[in-house]
């Protein structure tokens, strides 16, 4: 063995670390793209901007929200996947990241190998509502009257394969009753139809429908979350009747493949320490959202097992998107 050899490889190794950390403690060097895959004004988009703000404040370069809409995520998603892996654009999005795979064919980027996973920065759970004329105030009393007459209850959506779908099939499949879904063009349409008496059920983002529930239009019956949700205490869980039933909207941050590690690993950080500001946080509460840093591995986790369960739960359901 020719030890003199190993002298040179030892230096060249040291130096290459020590590029790379000056690599990443110089992140970002230019402006950053957070593209959020859907409309200004909603959960995802209040999220990123909130997240954008801090970011901006705490690695001196700025944070800019991107909103590329279409195909239920799939546009964003897509701009994102092809991008370099230079930590200058970057994914907020939610769930159907996990959902579209199994709702849309030939799906031009693919989850698992076309992302590197950053951190989960928020989570909000859904609740079950139902028309106040239905006489009941359990889901017990939900699932006996369901199966009484079955076929006949509906359960509106926001449309094929919309998070407000896939809640209430999942609550089918759990249950094993038979409703009645509704699918409509937007969660406007079927929350009006609800109100008004004309579907009977529904799943729905809980900060979008607490003030409703608080004005007696409709009735709450539960939340979709493993524990009871701070601003309805009083409602109980769908896990209390079904153990392990959980349904939330996530908010996720993802970068391309390839993304190296020493960013990943300082954008998690910056998400943890972002998440952790009080102002932020009550930010958070007020639009419903559970703000909480993830580690990567976690994370990564969290989507292979959510790719797993919608995929089952679309093949069951016999679900396509519109």
């Amino acid at each position: 063995m020719r030890l003199i050899n190993a002298v040179p490889i030892i230096v060249f190794v040291t130096s290459l670390f020590g590029t790379v950390q000056i690599l990443a403690q110089s992140y970002p060097a230019k402006p950053v793209r957070i593209i959020v895959p859907f409309a200004a004004g909603g959960g995802t988009d209040i999220l990123a901007r909130i997240l954008a703000q801090r970011y901006t404040e705490n690695l001196g370069q700025p944070f800019l929200v991107d909103n590329r809409t279409g195909a239920n995520g799939n546009i964003g998603a897509e701009l994102v996947a092809k991008a370099n892996a230079d930590g200058a654009t970057l994914l907020l999005t939610t769930n159907v990241l996990t959902t579209n795979p199994w709702l849309y064919k030939n799906m031009s980027f693919n989850v698992e190998r076309d992302f590197a996973p950053i951190t989960l920065a928020g989570s909000s759970p859904n609740l079950l509502v139902i028309h106040p004329s239905l006489p009941i105030y359990s889901v017990k009393e939900l699932i006996a009257l369901a199966r009484k007459r079955p076929g006949e209850l509906t359960i509106a959506g926001a449309g094929n394969g919309t998070p407000s779908h896939l809640a209430g099939e999942l609550f089918k499949q759990t249950a094993r009753v038979d409703l009645l879904a509704i699918a409509y063009k937007g969660t406007g349409a079927s929350l009006n139809d609800l109100i008004g008496g004309q579907v009977m059920m529904s799943f729905g983002s809980l900060a979008g429908l607490v003030p409703i529930v608080k004005s007696g239009r409709i009735r709450a019956l539960a939340v979709s979350s493993l524990k009871r949700n701070l601003i309805l205490p009083e409602v109980p869980t769908v896990a209390e009747t079904y153990p392990g039933f959980e349904v939330a909207t996530w908010y996720g941050l993802l970068a391309p493949a390839q993304t190296s590690r020493e960013i990943i690993h300082r954008l998690q950080q910056e998400t943890v320490r972002a998440l952790s500001h009080p102002e932020l946080k009550s930010k958070l509460v007020a639009q419903g959202i559970d703000g909480s840093g993830m580690d990567t591995s976690q994370f990564t986790h969290l989507i292979k097992n959510d790719l797993l369960r919608w995929q089952k739960v679309i093949r069951d359901g016999n679900i396509r998107a519109e």
